[in-house]
Formats: C-alpha cells, structure tokens, sequence
C-alpha cells in the first residue's frame, strides 16, 4: 500500500506541476493566496525547463553601457586626491633641498664712531659688509640629507599610485561578485517561492500539512529578505569603489568582467619573501635608514666653526692739523671672526643621530617581519579561496547539475515529486553563491599579494618624517550572505 501511496502524490503532483518554467530573471512572487486554477493558465504541459546558474547575466542587458576596469583606472588618475597630493609632497621635498643648500646672504649696514657736534670736528661714519663663511662642507651634507627625504617622497608616491590601483582593481571585483551574488540570490528568492506555492498546493490535496507550508512560506520569506541584503550590499560596494575613484557621485552602473577566468597567478614560495625586500614599504624602510646615516655626518660638521667676515670704509672726520687742516679721510675696516668649539661641539647631536640611525636599522628589520608576517596570512586565504574554487567548479557544481538534471528528467517521467526538483535547483544555486564568494576571496587575496598589500586607495601619503611604511592592512572580505534552511 506504501508504493501505491507514493506513486498517487507522484501523479498529482506531475498534473498539478508540470511545466513550470524556470526562467533566468526572478518574475514578479505569485500572492500568497493565489489559487492553483490561476497558476495553471501559464503551466505548459510539456515538462519543466531545466534552469541551470550562470555568470555575467546581468552584463547581457545592462540598460546602460557597461563600466569597465579600465575606465575606472583612468577616472581615478584623473581624479583620485591622493596622488596630486604625493606629487605636492615630492615638491615640497625638492624646494626643501633647494632651500637647504643655499648660502647665507650677506649683511650690510651703517656703522659710526666717536660722533660728536659742536663746533670742534670728529668721529667716523661709514658702511660695513658682512658675510658668513660656510665650512666643514655643512651645505653640501644638508643638501645630501634633504635628498633622501626627495628619494623616500618619491618611494611615498609611487606606493600612493599602487595602492590607488590595487585598491580600484579590488573594489571593482568586489563590484562584479556583488552582481553575480545578487543574481543568484535573486534565483534563490524565486526558487523558495515556487517551493511555497507547491507546499500551498499540496496541502489543498492532503498531501502537505500547516506546518510544511509555514515553514515553506518562512524559507521564501527569508530568501527574499537575503535577496533585498545583497542588493544593499552591492550599492555599499559601488559606492566604496566610486570614493576611491575620487568620484562619489557616480552614477551606479554595471560593471564588466569574468570572475572565472585571469586569476592572480602567484609562486606562493617566492611571494613572501618578494614582498618583503622588494616592495616600496621595504624601499622606503631602506632609503629612511640611509637618510639617518647621513644625517649622522651632518650632525658632526655642524661642530666645525664657520667664518665671520666684515669689511667696509669709514670717513674720519679727525683733522690731520695741517693748514690749511683737512681731515684724515677714508679708511678701510676688517674683521675676521670664528668661534671656537671648546664647549660645544654639538656631542648631543651626533649622539641623537646616531640613535636615530640605530632605531632606522630596527625600523627596516621590523618592516620586513612584518610584512612576512602579512603576506603569510594573506597567502593562507588565498591559497584555500583557491582551493575551494577549484573544487566548486570541477566537483561540487558538476555533481550538482548533474542531480537536479536526473531529478529534472524523473519528474517528466511521474518517477518524482516536484518538491524534489525544486530541492535539487535550491542546492544547485546554493553552491553557485558559495562558488562567488570563493571567487572573490581569489581575487582580493591574489591582488593584494600582486599589490605588496597595499589596498587602500585613500590612504594619506605619509611627510617622509612621519612615515610608516607598513600601512594597515586593508583587505576586504566577502560580505555575510543570509543562509536560509529549507
């Protein structure tokens, strides 16, 4: 009796359901209260449509023209403060230079002595000139310290350019795994609704009691409101990307791309150990340690005295007694001047440089471990993103398209229920969504490491004094999809 029973809800449930299509784009929920007659109407009878998940649906009818990498690249160097305002810092650092290694003007002035009135004649008055002698070659080592702080904002503008196209490169991946996200999480809401109208179904025919359609009714609920999170989700990213192009009023549009195909490829042996010595945050460590040990020499020629000259000519107004009397006349004035360093010989300045170099030594060894450090943890979720990827896309997918098609075909031939078919397309897409996000921890995780870690577009170019070369990390994660349970 048991046999007999399962193949009469077969049969019903064959007539009840057969050929519903199941159509790529989410169609317009059915009310609740909808009757079986009325679904009937657009119910083919020649067996149900295989809906199977696909990417880069919505890049087939955009509405509007496809936003792509390349443009947002260009709109960022064009419009992305950061990198005028490294460029400004660059500038600032050469004027700096500049300013460093110029001589001290010269002084001039008026000088007088012995000046009295009356009728008896005297006193002096003239000009003088005074120039500091710069010694020890004081100019030169300023100008060979500013010259590294030119070299380190150099370092500092060619990180800010990375970091702005990582940072574009990675916004706009997370752009596209919100779209496929949101069209899959769309076929989910669509899915769960179905199934809630068959449980609506069958429970008029006594197959399907209260509690099965509630909890039908609750999944489809649930589904749509992840469906409504993920489009939030998806305008949160467009207009993170929009921020750091530099243009946060731009207009939302669909952007274009493959999440399957041209993932980062890396040598997961080598990558540590290159971002660690050759990245621009090790660079600028190196050119911050160089700069402390020239700074060490300067530091000991500002002890080498420097020259004070004056010269000049006075008129001597004393008479010389001659008769008829004149005056002694012009006369010349020199002096030569150089102080001493008996007391001061700037000893706390050299051992103030000298510390300092030290602590730049540390600084470079401690930027190096901690970028090892980062790379190891961004190299971990990479390489298991990659692993899962690859496993969704050649095992679990396969083997899931494989059973909803058998189920699919058992259903047209009365060999099983509807409910079935919709368990199967419900898994199906399930995997597809998890298959996204795996793909898009490839792409943040392999970008970055492509990057040096340098992720965030709107980071502030540190002044070449206030910098730390090893920024916070800022790598995205996928956003938390509502999981719903049949």
């Amino acid at each position: 009796m048991r046999t007999i029973k399962v193949n009469f809800v077969q049969i019903v449930t064959t007539i009840l359901f057969t050929g519903i299509s199941l159509h790529a784009q989410m169609p317009e929920m059915p009310n609740d209260h909808s009757s079986s007659d009325a679904q009937h109407e657009h119910m083919p009878m020649n067996g149900v449509a295989a809906n199977f998940p696909q990417m880069g649906r919505a890049q087939k009818t955009p509405g509007t023209t496809l936003f792509t990498l390349e443009d947002a690249q260009k709109l960022a160097n064009e419009f992305n403060p950061t990198l005028r305002e490294a460029v400004a810092r660059i500038n600032r650092a050469k004027a700096r230079q500049l300013q460093a290694g110029l001589y001290p003007n010269p002084s001039v002035g008026y000088t007088a002595d012995e000046i009295r009135g009356g009728s008896t004649a005297g006193g002096k008055q003239g000009f003088f000139l005074r120039q500091t002698i710069i010694t020890g070659g004081k100019l030169a080592n300023n100008r060979n310290v500013l010259s590294k702080e030119v070299t380190i904002s150099e370092l500092e503008a060619e990180q800010q350019r990375l970091r702005v196209e990582i940072a574009i490169r990675t916004g706009f991946m997370r752009v596209l795994a919100g779209q496929e996200l949101l069209d899959s999480r769309r076929e989910l809401a669509r899915i769960e609704q179905d199934y809630a109208s068959t449980e609506r179904l069958l429970g008029n025919s006594g197959q399907a009691d209260e509690t099965e359609i509630l909890q039908a009714e609750i999944s489809a609920r649930r589904q749509k409101l992840a469906t409504h999170v993920q489009e939030n989700a998806l305008l949160e990213r467009w207009r993170v990307l929009a921020a750091v192009i530099g243009k946060p009023d731009l207009p939302v549009a669909v952007v274009s791309g493959d999440l399957q195909t041209g993932w980062p490829e890396l040598n997961e042996e080598q990558i540590v150990t290159k971002i660690a010595s050759e990245s621009p945050a090790a660079r600028i460590a190196l050119a911050a340690a160089s700069r402390a040990e020239a700074e060490i020499l300067q530091a000991k020629r500002a002890a080498v005295p420097d020259i004070e000259l004056r010269g000049g000519l006075q008129y001597n107004n004393e008479p010389l007694g001659s008769v008829p009397p004149h005056a002694v006349g012009w006369e010349g004035l020199a002096d030569v001047g150089v102080q001493i360093p008996i007391f001061n010989r700037n000893q706390g300045g050299v051992a103030a440089a000298q510390a300092e170099s030290e602590r730049a030594n540390l600084e470079q060894q401690r930027v190096f471990l901690a970028l090892r450090r980062r790379t190891t943890s961004v190299l971990d979720r990479y390489t298991d993103a990659r692993l899962m990827a690859v496993e969704y896309r050649e095992e679990l997918l396969p083997r899931a398209r494989k059973a909803y098609s058998l189920m699919n075909e058992k259903y047209g031939q009365m060999l099983a229920s509807y409910p079935r078919v919709i368990e199967m397309q419900r898994k199906l897409f399930e995997l597809q969504c998890e298959y996204i996000q795996s793909l898009e921890t490839v792409w943040n995780t392999g970008i970055a490491l492509e990057g040096f870690l340098l992720t965030d577009g709107l980071e502030n170019p540190a002044r070449p004094d206030e910098i730390d070369p090893v920024r916070e990390l800022d790598l995205p994660v996928p956003d938390p999809v509502l999981s719903v349970e049949p």
